[in-house]
């Protein structure tokens, strides 16, 4: 006589469970390369110095700004965030792989049980992380602001909201270059290039000055919708929460984080 065959039921239950420790494994994987990478990230001077420098930089040119017009607006702040990213992302993303590539402590990634998206995920949301804490640096002025008057908070979250896709953008960007070079200064170097290239296909002078060229093209029109998260980045400061904004900075991020983690498994092979 043969034994009943197993119930589907029976055959999912184990199959959720080794789907549910998976899960937990690669989170576990994912905290532990945070922590050791937002920890690493001020083991040296480079992320004080280049978030209270940008912090001083941006703020100051604010103050000076609201007394000069009396506005209970944050847009000129926002305004200016775009092309401080540009030097504040690949500060920030240099190091992540740059460094282990240099003092071969890359080694340590082939040994452990991580997969390149553990890593590359970790490593990035620790960069992103003290992003974060540059932005919440600002939020006295937010306070300020609040109690001279009564500003506009909506716009002002989707400004933060529309400055931290920037700069997660941007970040993506100098995280997959880092990976490529073993030296810190190129990988900064290459990536301020590569952010004011993209921000700069977005400046309406760039955009008339590259129309013009082909004026049936409409090239740097293209660009600017298509590239440039300048146009975007405006809508989210002036109050708005853009679709394709949010899909195109995203976007941009995930396809450079996976280029990172291919980069990652070529080292490993």
């Amino acid at each position: 006589m043969s034994a009943p065959a197993p119930s589907p039921a029976a055959n999912s239950a184990p199959q959720s469970a080794t789907r549910t420790v998976l899960r937990a494994r690669g989170f576990a994987g994912f905290r532990a390369v945070f922590a050791r990478e937002f920890a690493a990230a001020f083991d040296s001077p480079i992320a004080y110095v280049a978030i209270g420098a940008t912090l001083l930089a941006t703020t100051s040119w604010f103050l000076n700004e609201f007394f000069l017009t009396g506005k209970l607006d944050l847009a000129p702040f926002f305004h200016s965030l775009p092309w401080t990213l540009a030097a504040l992302s690949p500060a920030l993303g240099m190091r992540l792989w740059s460094e282990d590539l240099r003092t071969r402590t890359f080694e340590l990634w082939r040994t452990l049980p991580l997969s390149a998206a553990q890593v590359v995920l970790g490593k990035y949301a620790a960069a992103l992380a003290v992003l974060a804490l540059f932005l919440a640096g600002s939020a006295p002025l937010v306070v300020l602001l609040e109690w001279l008057g009564s500003p506009d908070l909506g716009a002002i979250l989707a400004g933060y909201l529309g400055t931290f896709l920037l700069g997660a953008e941007l970040l993506a960007i100098a995280a997959f270059i880092s990976s490529r070079t073993a030296d810190q200064i190129t990988a900064f170097l290459l990536s301020a290039l590569a952010a004011l290239l993209i921000l700069a296909l977005g400046e309406p002078h760039v955009v008339a000055i590259v129309d013009g060229l082909a004026p049936d093209l409409g090239l740097g029109t293209f660009l600017a919708r298509t590239i440039s998260p300048l146009p975007h980045f405006g809508q989210f400061v002036r109050g708005f929460v853009p679709f394709a904004g949010v899909v195109q900075m995203v976007g941009v991020a995930a396809v450079f984080l996976h280029l990172n983690a291919r980069s990652v498994d070529e080292e490993r092979s």
